[in-house]
């Protein structure tokens, strides 16, 4: 499944330079994972209710172009299982065609003390 979010660039985005700040990146991607969660029926909030929360594990990230004040972004947002627990999500960060920002998120599903547990049923296909 693809997923797509379009983020506008303000003024609270940028560094000293006027372009957006590297870490914002990562905020980024990370409303497009949590809108992703949302259109595949699930509710963070509910799932926490139930015990169950994904905690990002890695993150490979590759910085190609700048952003900066006013920019028009899409993150786009494909994502797979890995393994009983594990989900990858492979993201960009683009301005029109060009792709400014590429990272490979891994995240585990977990339970509230820490314990890996199985992805829920809409995830593991």
């Amino acid at each position: 499944m693809s997923h797509e979010l379009a983020v506008r660039v303000y003024y609270e985005d940028t560094d000293m330079g006027g372009i957006v700040y590297y870490a914002n990146y990562l905020k980024y991607i990370e409303r497009a994972r949590s809108e992703l969660v949302e259109d595949l029926g699930m509710n963070q909030l509910e799932m926490r209710e139930a015990g169950v929360v994904f905690v990002v594990t890695r993150v490979v990230a590759d910085y190609l172009g700048s952003a900066r004040l006013d920019d028009r972004l899409t993150v786009l947002t494909e994502h797979r299982p890995k393994g009983p627990v594990r989900w990858i999500f492979d993201q960009e960060v683009r301005r029109g065609d060009e792709v400014l920002f590429r990272a490979e998120v891994t995240a585990a599903c977990m339970t509230l003390d820490g314990r890996p547990t199985r992805l829920p049923p809409q995830l593991r296909d």
